[in-house]
Formats: structure tokens, sequence, C-alpha cells
């Protein structure tokens, strides 16, 4: 295989490669993702794309002529096109800028503050017509994630087990039962009451957690992976931040401080905040508990993915963070 995207890449882009190393790290379960070099050095991310849209390329593309920092911009192919098709997939080059994940730290202030300043950076540039028309609606899934959290609850409820990891399932499942159940309730009706009053339509790259974020020396960052960007109100991206969803665990008066301090002024909807930390949490909680329960996924990966889902129903997870969040609205 590498071989033959050795060769696409030289036929495409015009690149000659001398290496490609698989990457294995990631969620897209749609991707191939390779850390390839040329001859001269210069090193690059080399991806086959089987799902999704190619709404994200364009997105980078217009953000890095817009001179927004810390967007590495795809390579355009001999004829000009932001991707090629080979093997039914999009085959995509962008330059690789970090080993450092921000995931794996440390982060030091300065980098919080660069992935303020680069959030800030992507809220205000142009919405263009072609993004608008290319990119969805934040929040608009949520009539499929709440369908898909109520049916695997009624699947989790059913009687038969298959194995002992859904029995485990099934039992984290029921433990968070009124949790979720809030969760459901609240995104459908905080849906109809933000239909009424819709916030600004900004681009979000509606995942910027941090394990899409790369580090560089003097607090520079990167952020990558906008298969998921969307126009949204930019609570979108600021839950991350705001609502403490940065990377499987809260993040800290002093980062959330930092971070904002690059944002610069955020007019917050807290309702909108917590609408979208809400779904996003619905969203986790289901699409991981079917990956944990996927028959055709090895035990490796239904492992890991029941992990996630004990993480998101833990104290500190983004369930119990976005029903604090409903909650604390009902307060005020």
């Amino acid at each position: 295989m590498s071989l033959e995207v050795i060769g696409w890449v030289r036929s495409d882009f015009g690149l000659d490669l001398t290496t490609l190393e698989a990457v294995t790290h990631g969620a897209d379960q749609h991707a191939r993702l390779w850390l390839a070099r040329a001859a001269n050095g210069t090193r690059y991310a080399v991806k086959l794309s089987g799902g999704g849209t190619a709404a994200g390329l364009a997105v980078t593309a217009y953000l890095a002529e817009q001179g927004v920092p810390g967007i590495p911009a795809p390579l355009r192919t001999r004829d000009g096109r932001l991707w090629g098709e080979r093997d039914g997939c999009r085959l995509t080059v962008v330059p690789w800028v970090s080993d450092q994940r921000a995931l794996d730290g440390p982060m030091t202030e300065a980098h919080w503050r660069s992935y303020g300043e680069v959030l800030a950076s992507v809220h205000a540039v142009p919405v263009t017509d072609e993004l608008a028309r290319l990119l969805p609606r934040g929040g608009s899934a949520y009539p499929r994630i709440v369908a898909a959290t109520r049916a695997m609850a009624r699947r989790l409820r059913g009687p038969e087990r298959s194995d002992a990891s859904a029995a485990d399932l099934a039992a984290i499942w029921s433990a968070a039962a009124d949790r979720v159940a809030t969760l459901t309730h609240a995104v459908e009706r905080l849906a109809a009451e933000l239909r009424d009053r819709p916030g600004p339509a900004v681009v979000c790259h509606g995942d910027p957690h941090l394990g899409n974020l790369l580090l560089g020396p003097e607090g520079r960052v990167w952020l990558i992976d906008w298969d998921d960007a969307v126009l949204a109100p930019p609570e979108c991206d600021l839950m991350f931040v705001i609502g403490g969803v940065l990377a499987f665990a809260p993040i800290s008066a002093e980062q959330q401080e930092a971070v904002l301090a690059g944002y610069g002024t955020a007019d917050v909807d807290r309702t909108r905040l917590a609408w979208f930390l809400a779904i996003r949490a619905l969203d986790d909680l289901s699409d991981w508990t079917r990956q944990a329960l996927d028959p055709g996924a090895d035990e490796a990966e239904r492992a890991f993915a029941g992990r996630i889902v004990r993480g998101l129903v833990s104290s500190d997870g983004l369930v119990t963070l976005a029903d604090v969040a409903l909650r604390d609205l009902d307060r005020r």
C-alpha cells in the first residue's frame, strides 16, 4: 500500500516521497494517515479519507489565505484542486508541522493563550458564499443524535447480553439514566428556544479539543483535523474551554483564563453553551458505546471505547459537566 500511495502523491501532487509511516492515533474510522518524508527531509501528513465531505479542506485553505495563525494549509494538486481521487477516497497532503500533540503535553501558558488567539482569528474571518454553501449549521444534527441516544438506551435495556462487556455497558448506562434523560429532554427543549434567537454564524472548528491541537516552540500551536467544521455561534467552539471538555478532563481555572486572554472579549450565551455541551455529551456517549459494542472491532478497540464511555459518565466527565451546566441554567 505504501508504494501505491507514494505513486499517487507523485502523480497527483508532483511530490516525490521517500518514506511513509502509518500513524495510528485518531478516532476517524474512515481514514488512513501517514507521516511522509520527501527526499529533502520535508515531512507531510498524507491522508486517505473515505467518509465525510471535503468542506474541511476548503475551510483550512481559506483560513490560511486569510492569514489565520496556526492553520496548516493543504497542498494543491497539479491541476489546482485540494485533493486527489484515489481508491474511492480523497487523497490529501498537508505539511507535518509538529510531532507534539497537546493531548500529550506539556502546554505552557503561552500555548494556552495562542490556542485562544487561533480560535478568535477563526471566528473573525468573513463567511464567504462558498463556506455558507459547504458548511453545515452547528447543532443541526441534534435530532439524529437524540434518536441515536434513545435507540442505544433501548438496546442496552434489552434482554440480550452478548458478553460481559455489553453487560458492563448496560450497567453504566443504567447508573447514568437520569442524567442522560435530562440531557435528551433539554436538547430538544432548548433547540426550540434558541431557534427564536439564533446567534451569529461564524466559522467554527467544531471539535477543537487537545487531540486536534499540536504544539510548537515559543508557545506556537496548530489546530488540525477540520472534518467537523461548521457555521455556528462561537459557543460551539468555546464550550471546549468554558465548558471544560478539552481532553476528557476539566480545564483548570488558570488554563481557561489564559485561553480567554488570548481570545479576547467573549459575550457567552450560557443557554447556547449548555445546549452545545449537551449535544456533544449525547453524541460522544452513544457513538463510543456503539464502538464498544461493535462485533467487527478487535478486543483492544472495544476496550478502549469502553474506557471512554466510563470516563464520559464519571464525576468530571462530559455527561456530568453538561448536566451541571443545564442545572445552573435552571438556577438562574
